[in-house]
C-alpha cells in the first residue's frame, strides 16, 4: 500500500476538507475498536484474575498491570510519533493490541496468571496509544473547530460500549472448560482490524522544529493551566478506573450475575462516550475549564449514588453518572492542554500529559482491590471524594488565575 503520510515539505497547515473528514472517520472506527480492547480488559480481568492468581488479593492486579501498560508506553509512543509520524505509533499499538488477545488466550489455555498480566500489559500499551487518536483528530485543524474533532474521534467509544461486553457475552463461553478464551482471540482480531483501518491516516509528517524545537518542557508544564489540566486528566481518568475497576468484582461478591456486570460495564462505556457528539460544543460554548468542573462534579454524584445502596441499580447508575463525568471531566482537560503548547511541542507535551495522566491512574487501580478486598465496597467510593477536592481546587485556582489576567489585560486597554 502506498504511504499516505503527508511528507513535512508537503504539510500545509490546514489539511484539506475531504482529507480532514477522512481521518475523522478513520479515528472514530480505530477508537470503537480500541475501546472494546479495553472493554474487554475491564470486564474480565478481575474475573480472570481471581480465577488465576494464587491469593484473591491479586484479583484485580491485571487490571492494574494493564494501566502500567499504558504509562510505560506514553512516552516510548510519543517518541515514535515525533520521529516517524503519529501513523507509525499507531500501528506499533495495534501489534501490540494483537500479542494481549493472543497472549491472554494463552494464559487462560495455560492457567497462567503472571503470563496473563503480561497480556494486561501490552493491552495498555495498545490503549495508551489509542489515546493519541483524539490529539491526532485536531492535527490540520483550524483552531476553532479542533474541540469538535477532538471529540468526535472520542465518539467512536460508543461502539466500543456496544460491542466491547456483548463480544464477551457471546463469547465466553464458546470454549468450555476455557471460559474467555474465544473473547481474547476475537480481541486480537479487533486490534488487527484496526490496524488495516489505521493504514489510511493521512496527518504531516513531523517538521524538524517538532522534533529538536520549542520550549523546555520544564517551562510548559509549570504553567499553572497545564497543571490544572493535568491535574483534572488524572483525577477523571484515575477515579474512573478506580471506580469501574473493583465494580464487576463487587456486584459479583453482592451475588449479582457477570451479565448485570456485562450490561453495567456497556452503559457505563456508552455514557463515557456518548455524550463526545455534543462536548466539544459545549467546550466552544462555555469554555473548557467549566465543562471539565462539570464533569467533576458528576463523579462526585456517582460516588454518593453507589453509597446509596448495592442492588444492581446502584451499581448501574453510579457507572453511568461516572462515564459522563469522565466525559466531561477528560475532555474538557485535553481541550485544556490543547492550549498550553505551540505547534511544535505538541507530540512532547501531550505525551507528558498523558504520562502523568496514566502514571497517576496506576496508584489508583493498585489500590482499588486492596480497598475493596480489605474494607469493602462503601470505602472505596468513599476514598473516591478526596482526589476529586484535589482536582476542583486546582481548577478554580486556575481559572481565577486566567480571570485575573484576562481582567488585567482589558484594564490595561484604553
Amino acid at each position: 500500500m502506498a504511504d499516505t503520510t503527508l511528507s513535512a515539505d508537503q504539510s500545509p497547515a490546514v489539511l484539506p476538507e475531504g482529507v480532514q473528514r477522512g481521518n475523522i472517520w478513520r479515528l472514530s472506527i480505530a477508537q470503537a475498536l480500541a475501546g472494546a480492547n479495553a472493554v474487554v480488559v475491564f470486564a474480565t480481568g478481575s474475573i480472570v484474575g481471581n480465577m488465576l492468581a494464587p491469593t484473591p488479593m491479586l484479583a484485580t492486579l491485571p487490571i492494574s498491570i494493564f494501566v502500567v501498560g499504558m504509562a510505560a508506553c506514553i512516552l516510548p509512543m510519543g517518541a515514535i510519533a515525533r520521529r516517524y509520524g503519529r501513523r507509525a505509533s499507531f500501528l506499533a499499538g495495534t501489534a501490540a493490541g494483537v500479542l494481549a488477545g493472543l497472549l491472554a488466550m494463552a494464559a487462560v489455555l495455560d492457567a497462567g496468571f503472571w503470563l496473563f498480566c503480561l497480556a494486561t500489559f501490552f493491552a495498555g500499551g495498545y490503549a495508551a496509544v489509542a489515546l493519541s487518536f483524539r490529539f491526532a483528530a485536531a492535527d490540520g485543524v483550524e483552531p476553532k473547530r479542533r474541540a469538535r474533532a477532538l471529540s468526535l474521534v472520542m465518539a467512536g467509544g460508543v461502539a466500543a460500549g456496544v460491542v466491547g461486553p456483548q463480544l464477551v457475552t457471546l463469547t465466553m463461553h464458546l470454549w468450555p472448560p476455557y471460559m474467555f478464551a474465544v473473547t481474547y482471540l476475537v480481541q486480537a482480531a479487533a486490534a488487527a482490524l484496526s490496524a488495516l483501518v489505521l493504514l489510511g491516516v493521512r496527518l504531516p509528517m513531523p517538521t524538524v522544529a517538532e522534533m529538536i524545537g520549542g520550549r523546555p518542557l520544564g517551562v510548559i508544564a509549570s504553567q499553572p493551566r497545564f497543571v490544572a489540566a493535568a491535574i483534572c486528566g488524572a483525577v477523571s481518568y484515575m477515579l474512573m478506573n478506580f471506580l469501574m475497576t473493583a465494580a464487576p468484582l463487587a456486584m459479583h461478591l453482592c451475588g449479582h450475575s457477570q451479565e448485570s456486570a456485562n450490561l453495567g460495564l456497556q452503559w457505563h462505556v456508552i455514557a463515557m462516550y456518548g455524550p463526545s457528539f455534543f462536548t466539544g460544543s459545549l467546550i466552544t460554548r462555555f469554555g473548557a475549564g467549566r465543562v471539565a468542573s462539570a464533569g467533576l462534579l458528576l463523579m462526585g454524584v456517582s460516588a454518593a449514588v453507589g453509597l446509596g445502596g448495592i442492588d444492581v441499580m446502584h451499581f448501574w447508575w453510579m457507572l453511568i453518572l461516572l462515564g459522563v463525568g469522565w466525559n466531561f471531566g477528560f475532555l474538557g482537560a485535553s481541550a485544556l492542554v490543547l492550549e498550553c503548547h505551540r505547534p511544535e511541542e505538541k507530540t512532547r507535551v501531550q505525551s507528558l500529559n498523558d504520562f502523568i495522566v496514566f502514571g497517576l491512574m496506576a496508584v489508583g487501580s493498585f489500590s482499588s482491590g486492596g480497598l475493596l478486598s480489605a474494607y469493602g465496597w462503601d470505602m472505596v467510593l468513599w476514598v473516591s471524594f478526596v482526589p476529586l477536592v484535589l482536582a476542583v481546587t486546582a481548577l478554580a485556582l486556575a481559572m481565577q488565575r486566567r480571570a485575573r489576567a484576562g481582567a488585567g489585560q482589558a484594564g490595561g486597554n484604553p
